[in-house]
């Protein structure tokens, strides 16, 4: 279910905690079996808990608490605001309902061609630059409607490479 060189990058976290431990590789090794196959599928986190010997339900709380993981296919940039407070009172609301509106998707739902998914997300710890979002592994802070329509016409760009 997972490539040769995913299960040994498993293996490499894995050597990191005691081996009574192993249940502290979940966040990594969900991780890295989301990054082969795109989303955790339900057998996708079975085999994860199995490899690692660890019960499936622990693989699974771990799985449905943290807004890092999929369960369901995403798009190819996941466009993932931040709520907290600070970008609340900065205006997170009007870039949710200007990215809902330039997209013609709700929170949780992909564009039909598959290229943007759209959350909300809690705290992303960049207060001082609100509001913000994550896309990928990158932090875009101080957005406006305007930097957010200038970003999607330029991943649109990147896609169509």
């Amino acid at each position: 279910m997972l490539s040769a060189s995913s299960l040994a990058e498993i293996d490499r976290e894995r050597l990191k905690y005691p081996p009574e431990q192993a249940r502290s590789v979940l966040l990594a090794a969900l991780r890295i079996a989301q990054e082969e196959h795109g989303y955790l599928s339900n057998e996708l986190i079975e085999f994860v808990a199995s490899y690692l010997g660890v019960p499936s339900i622990q693989a699974f709380e771990v799985a449905t608490f943290y807004t890092m993981y999929d369960l369901a296919p995403v798009g190819k940039y996941q466009f993932c605001v931040c709520g907290s407070i600070s970008c609340f009172l900065n205006g997170s609301d009007e870039i949710l309902a200007h990215l809902q509106d330039r997209l013609g998707i709700g929170i949780g739902e992909t564009t039909a061609d598959g290229l943007f998914t759209l959350k909300e997300v809690e705290c992303l710890g960049a207060c001082k630059d609100a509001p913000m979002m994550q896309l990928g592994d990158r932090y875009l802070e101080n957005l406006t409607p305007e930097r957010i329509d200038a970003l999607i016409e330029q991943l649109r760009k990147e896609a169509q490479r």
